[in-house]
């Protein structure tokens, strides 16, 4: 029996999400969270960190953020991990294109007046790694995570406009 739960937590992002983590066409400055995570399975390879909404006013919901192949001697990514022109992705890890059509983090941004969404961020501890191709879609990256993936902790937040 397992003694310990595999654990996602944030010393940034709380329940509602902050000015510094909403997208910068919602006046936020498009920060990811600091996110660290804790008693990962022994037989974990990887992890990959996700970022979605499920309130997006789509058939499939929104995602903001993706990361692949993080090694599984990193438990941490730094607060503004997810800009990548800071270069603070640990070596290894694989950033790919979010349903804004960019490469990187990119914060809440729902429609005004759309009510509250709900956003979770997902740490997923993997048998094995995500195989990408150029333009392998978020879609794509969702079913092999279904596939891969030993154990999953998240974090649930909250924001509207």
């Amino acid at each position: 029996m397992k003694k310990y739960t595999f654990t996602l937590q944030s010393n940034s992002m709380g329940g509602v999400i902050s000015e510094r983590e909403a997208h910068t066409a919602s006046g936020g400055k498009n920060i990811s969270p600091q996110l660290e995570w804790i008693n990962a399975p022994a037989e974990t390879k990887y992890f990959a960190i996700t970022m979605y909404d499920k309130d997006a006013p789509t058939t499939s919901g929104f995602w903001h953020w993706i990361v692949v192949n993080i090694p599984k001697t990193i438990t941490e990514l730094s607060e503004n991990a997810g800009n990548i022109d800071a270069h603070l992705m640990p070596a290894g890890a694989i950033q790919c294109k979010t349903d804004y059509g960019t490469i990187g983090y990119g914060g809440p941004h729902p429609p005004v007046g759309h009510g509250w969404h709900m956003y979770t961020v997902t740490v997923y501890a993997l048998n094995a790694p995500i195989v990408l191709e150029e333009n392998t879609s978020a879609a794509q990256i969702g079913f092999q995570l279904w596939a891969k993936t030993i154990e999953k902790a998240s974090i649930v937040a909250y924001y509207q406009r």
